[in-house]
């Protein structure tokens, strides 16, 4: 099982985000942090799993004290799976101080993800993030030299700052850093967000998404989902192939989901609901086994995780065959792997008959 823990503070609130985050009841974190943990206690007892990883998330976590995810740590250590376990965290370059990174890997957490977004300082202020491409480095410079092996970052594409030119100014810095991982993310226009409704921010261009795919292909990042790229197998996020594989997890705090015996589970995501009681779900949502069906077909083609071939219809599997002579996608073992990661959904719509 997986655990995914959720801190929704943030120092200020990005343009095209959509998270469950608050940037302006940062005095409630104590607080907040008591309810997560009786939740976490709750959720633990209740189902004694084995935790293979734990993710934790926002938000901007590295807004919080390590002291806390030093307790939280201790609770989860019963249940890990083994002492080696891949523990996640996000950060951002501005609020992972030097202090707070040596002690964040000193109790035990041990891969880190940056929220970079861009090394352009332009892009930066254009996508709302209140730190600077020498924060950026600066960050992730001290992180390998406090002991992170592994080391993501974040990157969005498809702005309308983007050029052949910035994605390769990007990928050149980052590759000059001991980075292992890179998450890539076309921007998405989310309602309640600044970027929503404003015209000539996202310029979708898939020859540029192309371009930086085979770009990161060629400074040694091998895709493993439609937006994941890591230098090894050691390097992949451990949790994010989980979900893709349909494995079950827990979900800890305020909008957080959990997914346990074939029901998705919603936490409060009003922080304050949430603080009032965070062991009473907003929602308990039923997966059938049409759901489960569709969403291993659409995670299975987005990654490298592929799709039982018993999951199609026998039209769906004539179409393969169809798909496999035209070098589309392959099949081994009674499974189906997609060669091209941007035909996902059209391949998932395609197959679905």
């Amino acid at each position: 099982m997986l655990l995914y823990i959720h801190i929704p503070f943030c120092d200020s609130k990005c343009h095209y985000c959509s998270f469950n985050s608050y940037v302006e009841l940062f005095s409630y974190k104590q607080k907040y942090i008591k309810a997560l943990k009786k939740q976490l206690i709750f959720e633990l007892e209740k189902h004694q799993p084995v935790i293979e990883t734990v993710f934790i998330g926002g938000g901007t976590p590295s807004t919080i004290d390590p002291k806390e995810y030093e307790s939280i740590i201790a609770i989860v250590q019963p249940y890990l799976q083994n002492k080696n376990c891949q523990i996640t965290i996000e950060a951002n370059p501005n609020s992972a101080s030097d202090k707070w990174l040596w002690q964040i890997y000193n109790i035990g957490i041990n891969r880190i993800s940056f929220g970079v977004q861009s090394f352009d300082d332009e892009k930066l202020k254009f996508l709302g993030r209140n730190h600077s491409k020498e924060q950026a480095i600066k960050a992730i410079e001290k992180a390998n030299q406090v002991g992170f092996e592994h080391i993501n970052c974040d990157i969005i594409y498809d702005t309308k700052c983007d050029t052949k030119e910035l994605l390769l100014n990007d990928i050149q810095i980052v590759s000059g850093l001991k980075v292992d991982h890179l998450s890539c993310y076309s921007l998405t226009l989310e309602e309640g967000t600044k970027f929503f409704n404003q015209k000539n921010v996202r310029v979708e261009d898939e020859n540029m998404a192309k371009y930086l795919f085979d770009l990161l292909a060629h400074y040694g990042f091998t895709q493993y989902e439609i937006s994941n790229f890591a230098k090894s197998d050691q390097a992949k996020s451990q949790h994010n192939l989980g979900y893709w594989e349909y494995k079950e997890y827990l979900g800890i705090g305020s909008g957080a989901v959990g997914y346990i015996n074939k029901q998705r589970y919603y936490p409060a995501k009003d922080i304050f609901l949430y603080m009032k009681n965070p062991l009473e779900y907003e929602l308990i949502e039923p997966i059938s086994k049409e759901d489960e069906r569709l969403e291993k077909l659409f995670l299975g083609l987005r990654s490298e995780v592929g799709v039982k071939l018993e999951l199609l219809s026998s039209k769906g599997r004539e179409r393969v065959k169809e798909l496999e002579q035209n070098n589309k996608v392959s099949i081994q073992n009674q499974t189906i792997y997609n060669k091209e990661f941007l035909l996902a959904d059209e391949l998932s719509l395609y197959l679905d008959i």
